[in-house]
C-alpha cells in the first residue's frame, strides 16, 4: 500500500482476519490501525470503503474507523445474513457478519441505489393493467418496476461446500456479496482494491464488472489461488486490469 499514490482507489473492500473472541482485542486493533490509515490515504475523494467483520471485533473497529475517517463519514452498518452455521443452545444462533461502510467524503461519494426482491402487495389496489398501487392524497402511488430498494440487511446465501465458486481457500465469500458492493459503490473503469484479497473474489468480480483491480495478501497460498483464478484460460482478463501481487 505504501507504494501506491494518494487517492488512487475508488473503492476498497477488506475482509481481515477477525481476531480472537476473548483476549487480544488491543493487538488486533493496533494491527489494523496502520493498514486502515493507508487505505484512507489511498481512497479517492468520491471513494468508499467496506470493512467486513463479525460480532467479536466490529465494535472495536468501528471506533477506530470513526477516528480515521470521521464519524460524519460513516454511512452504514450492513448486516450480511447467511442463515448457515452452528446452532445456539445458550444464545440465539449467530447467522450474520457485519460490514462497516465509510465514505472518504460523505456526500461526494459514489453510490447507486440497487433494487432487489418483491414488494408486499397484500390488500393493495390494482389498476386496469394489473399493476398494484396505493391510494394517497396526491393520487395513485405505484411501486418501482425493478422492486424495492436494497436496505442495509442483505440476505445472501453463504457458499455451500459444493458450490462451483469454491477455490479451496477458507472463509471465501460469495461473488454475489461483492457484486452488490461493487455495483453500489463504483462505476465501470474505477479502481477497486482488496488488501486482504484471499482467494481473489473481489478481484474476479471487479474484472467481470469492468473495473480495474488491485489486490494483495500476506499468505503465498492465497496469492497463488487468486492468480490462478484471475489467469484462468477460460476467462480473458481486460488489459487495464491489474494482477494480484504478493
Amino acid at each position: 500500500m505504501r507504494s501506491q499514490e494518494d487517492n488512487s482507489c475508488d473503492l476498497i473492500y477488506v475482509d481481515p482476519p477477525f481476531g480472537p473472541s476473548d483476549d487480544g482485542v488491543a493487538p488486533f486493533v493496533e494491527f489494523l490501525r496502520p493498514r486502515l490509515a493507508q487505505m484512507h490515504r489511498l481512497l479517492s475523494p468520491h471513494g468508499s470503503m467496506y470493512v467486513h467483520l463479525d460480532w467479536r471485533m466490529v465494535h472495536y473497529v468501528k471506533v477506530l474507523m470513526d477516528e480515521l475517517f470521521g464519524r460524519r463519514n460513516f454511512l452504514n452498518e450492513i448486516i450480511w445474513s447467511y442463515r448457515t452455521g452452528g446452532r445456539g443452545s445458550r444464545w440465539f444462533a449467530r447467522k450474520h457478519d457485519t460490514i462497516l461502510l465509510y465514505a472518504r467524503s460523505a456526500g461526494k461519494h459514489t453510490f447507486h441505489v440497487l433494487r432487489d426482491g418483491r414488494f408486499r402487495t397484500d390488500g393493495l389496489n390494482y389498476d386496469e393493467e394489473g399493476r398494484p398501487y396505493k391510494k394517497t392524497l396526491k393520487g395513485r402511488l405505484y411501486f418501482h418496476k425493478d422492486g424495492p430498494a436494497v436496505t442495509d440487511v442483505w440476505d445472501i446465501p453463504f457458499l455451500s461446500t459444493v458450490s462451483r465458486e469454491r477455490t479451496g481457500y477458507p472463509y471465501q465469500k460469495p461473488e454475489a456479496l461483492l457484486e452488490r458492493i461493487l455495483s453500489a459503490s463504483s462505476d465501470p473503469g474505477d479502481t477497486v482494491a482488496d488488501f486482504f484479497c484471499g482467494s481473489g473474489t473481489t478481484l474476479a468480480v471487479a474484472r467481470r464488472l469492468g473495473r480495474q483491480y488491485l489486490g494483495c495478501d500476506i499468505n503465498p497460498e492465497a496469492v497463488a489461488i487468486a492468480q490462478a483464478r484471475l489467469l484462468d484460460e477460460a476467462v480473458q482478463v481486460p488489459p487495464a486490469a491489474r494482477p494480484v501481487k504478493p
